[in-house]
């Protein structure tokens, strides 16, 4: 019984299939003027426009990877630009910087002096 029931759900399925195409109700496909109807006529129309699923597949394939190629590219251009952009600001803020850079050095002074007094004080 095993070795029979997938024959059996195949044959089933392929009398489902033909049951589906056979019953066309009239409609007919349309090649060169020539009408093809029933099941050959459900076929061809299936596998052409699977075929045009396919090659849209395809296209968006393409499109995806030449987004992709060219966004990447912007991005790095834009890495670079925003790096050049914060040196020229960085550069024209400095010397405004300088009274606030003051304090703040004499206090990392201080401060990396007590700490090294107190590691001292703890190695002994």
């Amino acid at each position: 019984m095993k070795k029979i029931a997938p024959v059996v759900i195949l044959f089933l399925f392929a009398l489902l299939a033909w049951n589906v195409f056979s019953h066309t109700s009239g409609m007919t496909f349309d090649i060169d003027g020539e009408e093809i109807g029933g099941p050959l006529g459900a076929v061809l129309g299936l596998l052409f426009a699977g075929g045009g699923m396919i090659v849209a597949a395809l296209v968006m394939l393409f499109v995806g990877a030449v987004l992709a190629v060219v966004f990447a590219g912007l991005g790095v251009m834009l890495v670079f630009g925003l790096a050049i952009a914060a040196l020229v600001i960085t550069a024209a803020i400095s010397p405004l910087l300088l009274p606030i850079l003051i304090p703040v050095a004499i206090i990392w002074f201080f401060m990396g002096r007590s700490r090294r007094n107190r590691v001292k004080a703890q190695a002994v």
